[in-house]
């Protein structure tokens, strides 16, 4: 079950959601529109290793706005600090996002009961596109979760993504054993 506009307003004022910064505009129908932060990252090398450490280089997108070229994977950041404690997150592109050829995450669209973070967006592109700081980039829908949760994310000692931050972070998968 998604909530409502109603539920999600119900859950901000019980604490169990928390958006900073929050705009009673950006409450849709059953979403919340989230923003591209000021700071973009792309990896340093063009060949990743799933084992390895791979390093990215952080900048920050000029007023002019970034062009995006297709073929390189850029991470993101949301505008919006969010926190979950009883539902899971989800984020997905807007409806205007995918119509500009912009793909805000390839594979990390839900998030766990938990969660307190910024959102690191895997922004691919179809053809070159201008992006903006501030611009919306996705909105978060919240489902009800069944049963009673035995470890929150921002609990789990081995959790990879739980420092705070206002830039993207690189992916932890070398921290797996495989």
């Amino acid at each position: 079950m998604i909530l409502s506009d109603k539920r999600i307003l119900e859950e901000i004022e019980k604490g169990t959601i928390v958006i900073s910064p929050y705009d009673r505009k950006y409450l849709g129908t059953n979403s919340y529109d989230v923003h591209l932060g000021k700071y973009l990252a792309t990896y340093k090398d063009r060949i990743l290793d799933a084992r390895a450490h791979n390093e990215i280089e952080h900048f920050e997108i000029p007023e002019e706005g970034y062009v995006l070229q297709p073929g390189t994977l850029y991470l993101g950041v949301t505008l919006e600090y969010t926190e979950t404690h009883a539902h899971v997150p989800f984020l997905e592109g807007k409806s205007s996002t995918g119509r500009l050829g912009i793909d805000i995450h390839a594979t990390a669209g839900k998030g766990d009961v938990g969660f307190c973070n910024t959102w690191t967006l895997e922004i691919s592109c179809a053809q070159p596109v201008r992006v903006y700081a501030g611009m919306p980039i996705g909105q978060l829908i919240y489902f009800v979760v069944e049963g009673e949760v035995e470890t929150f994310y921002n609990k789990k000692g081995n959790a990879k993504y739980n420092g705070r931050t206002i830039k993207p972070v690189e992916s932890m998968m070398w921290k797996n054993q495989f």
